[in-house]
């Protein structure tokens, strides 16, 4: 048997489901039983009949699984899969800037520590971040810990948005410079970039799309060849809902190197172990788990 057939083999006599991010590497993605955006995950862990699940991305995705099938055993295959820009900002961080705007609501995106969400309102994704700031009862938003996509939701509401200085280096390495040299190269093709992008990219875009709504809009478009701005796992993604399309990579440089980190080999030792086994402390995942759900219930 393939490492690929005794994964799947040990996964069903384990009653566990195999879950991976866009943005892992496509060998992973077809290992996966689901692979997605964030959101989308995020629903599925929460809602799903599997004793196990496996989170084939980094540690705060495993964690807001924990935290929503908190009965469920959530694995890890490899501890060191983090998240710079989930560790830009911490508790203590946000608790003092909370004190300072009192009349203010938190929305962290889900890149962020159980820790940091457990003293948040709601919680968003990239796919429904605007939504959530729309619906969110406030005026005033604090917005952690992606300036980039807080600026982007900026553009869609006159409420006061009070941005942390956090971002993803792997997008934030791409510049507006970069985008025009690949779009020299490739003038018929359509420009579609993550609105974790730097704003000067986001504006220089024909399209800006969360990884689930890159997959909705190359399911149905006629468009034949498009640049694709975000982190290279997501074009085997992209080609797996419509092979017709020629995809382009924005930069050789759109690479995460925490979300690389997962291997078949890790996700089989993961299972036939158990480990890396992701827990929350209580308390935490508590208060996390409210802001959780009122990203669920504000999707609609």
């Amino acid at each position: 048997m393939t490492i690929e057939e005794d994964i799947k083999k040990l996964a069903k006599e384990k009653n566990a489901i195999i879950l991976a991010h866009n943005y892992q590497p496509g060998n992973i993605q077809d290992i996966a039983d689901v692979s997605g955006d964030s959101l989308e995950l995020s629903r599925i862990a929460a809602k799903n009949d599997a004793d196990i699940i496996v989170f084939c991305g980094v540690h705060f995705m495993a964690e807001s699984a924990s935290i929503l099938s908190p009965q469920k055993t959530v694995l890890l295959p490899d501890e060191h899969a983090g998240c710079p820009m989930a560790d830009m900002v911490e508790e203590e961080d946000l608790i003092e800037l909370k004190a300072q705007h009192p009349d203010a609501k938190v929305v962290a995106y889900i890149n962020s520590s159980a820790a940091v969400k457990a003293h948040c309102d709601v919680i968003c994704t990239s796919s429904n971040a605007v939504k959530i700031v729309q619906r969110i009862d406030a005026q005033k938003i604090i917005f952690v810990p992606d300036r980039n996509l807080g600026s982007y939701v900026q553009k869609f509401t006159d409420k006061e948005i009070i941005l942390w200085e956090g971002f993803c280096p792997t997008h934030e390495r791409f510049t507006v410079d970069d985008l025009q040299v690949i779009k020299s190269k490739h003038p018929d093709a359509l420009v579609m970039v993550h609105p974790e992008c730097n704003p000067l990219v986001v504006d220089a875009a024909d399209k800006v799309f969360s990884t689930g709504e890159m997959v909705s809009f190359v399911k149905d478009t006629n468009e034949k060849k498009i640049i694709v701005g975000t982190e290279s796992g997501m074009i085997h993604k992209l080609r797996s809902v419509n092979s017709g399309i020629e995809y382009i990579e924005a930069s050789d440089d759109f690479i995460c190197p925490n979300m690389k980190k997962i291997t078949p080999e890790k996700i089989l030792i993961s299972l036939k172990e158990n480990k890396i086994d992701i827990k929350v402390n209580e308390d935490i995942a508590q208060k996390a788990n409210k802001a959780l759900k009122a990203m669920l219930d504000l999707s609609y």
